[in-house]
């Protein structure tokens, strides 16, 4: 079980086991972090499908962006997905942070979301 991959998945269940304990209903706030991105969805796991979606590859982020794997990336994909999310009608989620620790790219991401009308 030392593989990272592996520690990592198990950290991601636990999270998200807790999240459905937690969830009262509300629709999940999903974060992915690779090396050269960030996405974030909405998804309605009631219903099995995604409300809203962003990422620093859409075009609306990528032309203001040097690169889509900072902080000041996260920040402009939290603001597009809390815009996205509000305009199809979503105001409270809950926040996955699947297996990353609150901190840096993910936390940014969070406080912008927060910023731009979503609540968790």
């Amino acid at each position: 079980m030392s593989d990272r991959n592996a520690l990592f998945a198990r950290r991601q269940r636990r999270t998200r086991y807790a999240l459905r304990q937690a969830a009262g209903g509300r629709p999940r706030l999903s974060v992915f972090r690779s090396g050269k991105h960030i996405y974030a969805q909405v998804i309605d796991d009631r219903k099995g499908v995604t409300l809203a979606a962003a990422s620093s590859l859409d075009k609306d982020v990528r032309g203001s962006l040097k690169t889509g794997a900072d902080k000041g990336a996260a920040a402009e994909v939290g603001k597009l997905i809390a815009a996205r999310a509000v305009a199809a009608g979503v105001k409270e989620v809950i926040f996955d942070r699947g297996g990353y620790t609150y901190h840096g790219r993910v936390a940014a991401l969070a406080n912008a979301a927060r910023e731009g009308g979503l609540s968790f």
